[in-house]
């Protein structure tokens, strides 16, 4: 319990520290955050989604009414997750088109946004407990990937709301891998609701890490990109093995 809580800890200070790496964000964009979307895109593929696989045999093996009718549970929520935070961006990419680029957010736009990343951080932080993290490793290694993660996150947000993030955003955010481990550390939850939020996270973190990368506007780095995911894939395999 220890160890979950400090790698909580250590996520929230992701976004407390971001603030002062601005020097990140720039275009072309810095490799740096091109390599830590690779490290969560390698962290994806390798591991979250093959606990997807053994996710779905948990929720073949129990009877659920509504979904007793769909083949592919855990795929389906995967692909729920996906399309939220797409709908979510495009939502907020349309809210912003026609303003000038240091413009605020409005508030109710800006709350929707930071309130569904706040809950997914809480969800990332809450799977610190039930998740697929059976030993120290397997947590250091969710840690790094998760913290990289936020990096990019934190930055993109950054973007969109500008000083509304820095003075209130960023610390929310902070706060919820926190708030997650706790709520985790006092409740317990079934396998079947564990495999279902694993798997909601796991597309939601594909779209969240690609729509970073493949706009053209952002000039992002290939070559990082790939040594990002290449490397820490081979790193997870060979944790793995």
């Amino acid at each position: 319990m220890l160890e979950s809580f400090i790698a909580a800890t250590l996520l929230a200070a992701v976004h407390l520290c971001a603030g002062g790496l601005r020097s990140l964000d720039r275009l072309p964009r810095s490799r740096w955050l091109s390599a830590a979307g690779g490290v969560a895109v390698a962290y994806v593929f390798v591991h979250l989604l093959p606990d997807l696989a053994r996710g779905q045999q948990v929720m073949d093996g129990i009877d659920i009414a509504l979904l007793s009718y769909l083949e592919h549970h855990a795929y389906l929520l995967a692909l729920l997750g996906l399309v939220v935070f797409y709908g979510l961006e495009r939502m907020i990419k349309q809210h912003r088109q026609n303003k000038p680029a240091h413009h605020p957010s409005h508030p109710a736009m800006f709350w929707l946004h930071i309130g569904a990343f706040g809950a997914y951080n809480g969800l990332i932080g809450y799977l610190l407990v039930h998740g697929e993290s059976e030993d120290s490793t397997d947590l250091a290694l969710y840690c790094v990937a998760m913290g990289l993660h936020f990096l990019v996150n934190d930055f993109a947000l950054q973007d969109a709301h500008k000083d509304l993030f820095s003075r209130r955003g960023r610390w929310l955010l902070a706060l919820m891998p926190v708030a997650g481990w706790a709520i985790g550390s006092v409740t317990e939850v079934s396998e079947l609701a564990v495999s279902a939020l694993a798997a909601f996270l796991g597309g939601s973190i594909i779209l969240n890490v690609l729509k970073e990368e493949l706009p053209e506007e952002r000039n992002s780095r290939l070559g990082p990109f790939l040594l990002g995911s290449i490397g820490y894939a081979a790193l997870l395999l060979s944790v793995q093995g």
